[in-house]
C-alpha cells in the first residue's frame, strides 16, 4: 500500500511539471497568432507565477482544513481548467483569465506534497520526487512539438489537459491509500502555525532568503544559458539553443545521485557538498577560454551541485522548525522560490544589457554564496527551536 501511495505522489509531481514548459515551447507560434511581440510571453508567465505565489502563501491555511489528497485533486483540476482555457483562447488577453487557475493550482499542490513528503518520507524520496517534476517538465515540450507538427499549438495544451485529467482520476481512485497517515496529519496540521507565526520562528527568515537566492540562480541559468554561449563563445545559435538544457540535465542528474546517498549523508552535508560542486561548475564557466567545452561542462556541473539543495532545504523543515509548523514554513519557502525565479532573471537581463553577458558566472556565484551563508546562519538559529519527535522514514 505504501509503495502504491508513493507511486501516486510521484505521478502527481509529474502533473506539476507538465504545464510549466508549454508556454515557452509554444510561444513562437502563439505570438504570431495573437499578433503580439515576443516579449509579451513574460507578462503571461509573470501572471501565472504571481498566482502561484499567492497559492503557496495561503496553502498552510488550506492544509489545516483540507487533507493533502483532496488538495492535490482539486489543484490538478484547476490546472486542467487553465490548460483547457489556454487551448480555447482566441485572444492574447484571454490568457490572463486562465492564468489564474493555471498558476493557483500549482502553488497549492507543490506546497502540500512537499510538506507531506518532508514529514512522512526520507530525504531520498524527496530527491526522487523532484526528479519526477523534471520528467513532467521534459514531456510537455515534446507534446507541444508534436501538436505543432500535426495540428496547432492549441492541441498541445488540450492533449496536456487530457493527461492531467487522467492523473487526476488516478489520484481520485487513490484516496483510500492516504488514510494511514490521516490521523497524524490531522493532529499536527490543525494546531500548526500560520504565516505570521511561522515568520517569528528562529531561522525561518534566513532560510527564506536562502531559498530565494537558490531559485534566483537556478532560474537565471534556465533563461540565460543559451545567451551566455552566444555572447561569449564562437558558437551557432542552433547549438547554443541546445545547450540551454545543460543546466536542467545537471539538475536531474544531481537529484538522482542525491536520492541514492542522501539518507547516508544527511540534508545539511548534502547541501554543503552540492554548493561546493556548484562553485566548481561556476569556476569552469568563468574561465576565459574560447572553446565552449569548459563552459558547457561547467553548466552541467553547476546543475549537479544545485540538484540536492532545493529538496534538502524543504526536507529539513519539520526537523528544524517542528512538524506542526512545517506546512507554513514550506508554504513560505515556495513563495520565496517563485519570487526569486520570477524576478531575478529579469534583473539579470537588465544587468547584462548594461555590463555584458560575461557577468553571468559572477551573478551565479553571488547567489550561491548568499545561499550557503544564510543556510549556515539559519542552522545556528534553528538549533534553539523545539525539535519534532524523531521521524520514522518510509
Amino acid at each position: 500500500m505504501g509503495s502504491m501511495l508513493l507511486a501516486v505522489i510521484y505521478l502527481a509531481f509529474i502533473s506539476l511539471g507538465l504545464p510549466d514548459s508549454l508556454l515557452g515551447s509554444g510561444w513562437p507560434t502563439m505570438q504570431t497568432d495573437f499578433g503580439v511581440p515576443s516579449s509579451y510571453a513574460g507578462y503571461v508567465s509573470m501572471s501565472i507565477s504571481f498566482m502561484t505565489i499567492i497559492s503557496a502563501l495561503i496553502a498552510p491555511t488550506i492544509i489545516k482544513r483540507i487533507r493533502t489528497q483532496w488538495i492535490v485533486i482539486f489543484s490538478i483540476l484547476l490546472t486542467v481548467v487553465g490548460l483547457v482555457g489556454f487551448s480555447c483562447a482566441k485572444s492574447y488577453y484571454a490568457l490572463f483569465i486562465f492564468a489564474v487557475p493555471y498558476g493557483f493550482g500549482a502553488g497549492s499542490v507543490d506546497s502540500a506534497l512537499n510538506n507531506y513528503v518532508a514529514k512522512h518520507y526520507s530525504s531520498s524520496v524527496m530527491n526522487f520526487l523532484h526528479c519526477f517534476y523534471g520528467v513532467g517538465a521534459m514531456i510537455s515540450p515534446y507534446i507541444m512539438s508534436l501538436a505543432l507538427a500535426k495540428a496547432h499549438w492549441n492541441e498541445g495544451y488540450r492533449q496536456t489537459a487530457y493527461i492531467q485529467s487522467g492523473i487526476m482520476l488516478v489520484c481520485l481512485l487513490s484516496v483510500p491509500l492516504w488514510k494511514k497517515n490521516a490521523s497524524a496529519d490531522d493532529e499536527s496540521e490543525h494546531d500548526g502555525a500560520g504565516i505570521r507565526e511561522a515568520l517569528k520562528i528562529r531561522g525561518v527568515i534566513p532560510t527564506l532568503i536562502a531559498f530565494f537566492a537558490y531559485c534566483s540562480g537556478e532560474a537565471t541559468c534556465f533563461l540565460w544559458t543559451s545567451s551566455y554561449f552566444i555572447g561569449t563563445k564562437t558558437i551557432s545559435a542552433e547549438t547554443a539553443a541546445a545547450f540551454g538544457s545543460l543546466i536542467f540535465g545537471g539538475l536531474m542528474l544531481g537529484r538522482l545521485i542525491s536520492a541514492f546517498v542522501s539518507n547516508r549523508l544527511g540534508d545539511k552535508l548534502l547541501i554543503r557538498i552540492g554548493i561546493a560542486v556548484e562553485a566548481v561548475g561556476i569556476l569552469l564557466i568563468l574561465l576565459p577560454f574560447d572553446s565552449f567545452i569548459p563552459a558547457a561542462a561547467g553548466f552541467v556541473i553547476t546543475g549537479v551541485g544545485m540538484g540536492p539543495v532545493y529538496p534538502a532545504i524543504q526536507h529539513m523543515a519539520p526537523e528544524n522548525f517542528g512538524r506542526k509548523n512545517s506546512a507554513a514554513v514550506i508554504g513560505l519557502q515556495m513563495a520565496s522560490a517563485y519570487i526569486g525565479s520570477t524576478f531575478m532573471p529579469m534583473v539579470f537581463g537588465h544587468m547584462q544589457q548594461a555590463v555584458g553577458i560575461w557577468i553571468m558566472p559572477l551573478y551565479l556565484a553571488f547567489f550561491a554564496a548568499l545561499n550557503i551563508g544564510l543556510l549556515e546562519f539559519a542552522y545556528v538559529r534553528a538549533s534553539g527551536n523545539i525539535k519534532a519527535a524523531p521521524r520514522t522514514y518510509k
